[in-house]
This record gives C-alpha cells, structure tokens and sequence, in this order.
C-alpha cells in the first residue's frame, strides 16, 4: 500500500480533531472543552492541534463551518424535489421541525458568539461567516422571486435579515422550550411572497401543525453533526440556509 503524503496525513488529522471538538463542544461547550481534550479524545498530541489550529478560537471556527455546512447539505436534501412553493414550504417546514432548536447547537452557537464579542479578530471572522450566510440567502430569495414571479414587500437583503433573525430566535425558545412551533417560520415567508400558495393544504397558521408536515415542535429526529458522523440536530438556525443547493 503506498505510503501516504503528508498533505493528505495532515488533512486526516485535522478532519478527527474537527470530528473530536465537534462532538466535545456540544457535548460539554466551549469553555469547558481544552485543546488538551481535544488531542487526548482524538488520539493525537498537543502539538499536532497546533500544527493545524493556532489556538482554540480557530478550532472552534472550523467546528461551526463544518456543522453550518452540513446542516445546508441537509436543507437541500429535504427541499429536493420540491417544485412548487407550497411544496418547498412544507419540506423546509418539516426540516426546521427536525433541526431548529437543538439544544446542544444552540448552546454552543451562543456561547461561542458571547466569547466572540471578546475578541475583536474572532468577532469579525464570525461577523464575516454570519454576512456570507445572509447574501446567500438574500440571492436565493432573489432566484425564487423572479421563478415564481414575487414581488418582495422589502429589499431582498432585509428579508434575509429578517427571516434568519426570526430562525435563530426560535432555536433560542425551542432549545428552551420544544414545544414552541416552528411553522410562523413559514408562515412569515408566505407573508413576504404576498400570501403565495397560503390556502393550500399543509401550509399550516403559525405556531400550528400543519396537514402532512407534522406538528409544530414535534419529531425532532437528529439532524447531523459538523461533518462527524455525530446523530445530532441543528440549532440555532443561523447558518443553514447558506448553501441549500438554490432551495428555499
């Protein structure tokens, strides 16, 4: 078997460190999660974390872009097929039911955002992976105006604003409280596409169940971990919707 490069060795470290402080922050948070920690689970040393992470802030970027990105593939999993937009409300309503709110994301979202607001460097890369996330939706939310001939009640850009804001506000409730719906989620967008596809069935009021989609708080089935194979949900709903393959 031939000897592998080094590029390749390094890469498959850094992705067990990534799967190890995926499963360690939201299992025990950040503050309670060490460097240390990290090598000892995934069986490496200290100095092989740092030969990939400067420290534990890099470490934890890293450990969000693998979970947001991962819960957009699953996004775009769950809108497949979807043709019509009542369609595609009902499937992403069925998505948010199974993934906002987990409480261990959510958590570790949070944290990790208080302890941005501490540093200034991690707070502009965050600040930065949060403006990516809401020009990829203000793009799809463009595309799915012109395809279904929409007219937005506001600039595109505030909708996205708008309606991320209203997803990480419910995972922040549902991480609380499971029984907060998630179908006013929805039930907003159809306000914004001026009540498009609002009487068909499975649409749901807000904070219901809606016909064919489940009810609102209800199976909240794992979702998936940062990329580690971890049978986790999604939380706070901030960054899925980024590259949800041109679905909304």
């Amino acid at each position: 078997m031939p000897r592998m490069r080094r590029t390749e060795s390094q890469a498959r470290t850094r992705e067990t460190l990534v799967h190890t402080a995926t499963e360690l922050f939201l299992r025990d948070g950040y503050a309670a999660t060490s460097l240390e920690k990290v090598a000892d689970e995934a069986g490496y040393s200290k100095g092989a974390v740092y030969s990939n992470f400067r420290n534990k802030d890099e470490l934890c970027l890293a450990v969000v872009d693998a979970i947001r990105a991962d819960q957009a593939h699953r996004m775009a999993a769950a809108l497949d097929g979807a043709e019509t937009l009542e369609d595609m409300l009902i499937a992403f309503q069925r998505w948010a039911e199974s993934t906002i709110g987990d409480q261990a994301w959510t958590v570790f979202e949070v944290e990790f955002a208080t302890r941005a607001r501490q540093d200034d460097v991690v707070r502009r890369e965050l600040a930065e992976r949060n403006a990516q996330i809401r020009d990829a939706v203000t793009v799809l939310l463009v595309e799915h105006a012109e395809e279904f001939g929409i007219e937005l009640p506001m600039p595109a850009a505030d909708c996205a604003t708008a309606l991320l804001s209203l997803g990480v506000g419910l995972g922040v409730q549902r991480a609380i409280d499971p029984d907060v719906g998630v179908a006013v989620l929805p039930s907003v967008i159809r306000l914004l596409a001026g009540g498009a596809g609002s009487g068909s069935a499975g649409s749901g009021s807000a904070g219901s169940g809606s016909a064919g989609s489940g009810s609102a708080g209800s199976g909240r089935a794992g979702g998936g971990g940062a990329g580690s194979g971890s049978a986790r949900g999604g939380g706070a709903g901030s960054g899925s919707a980024g590259g949800a393959g041109g679905r909304l």
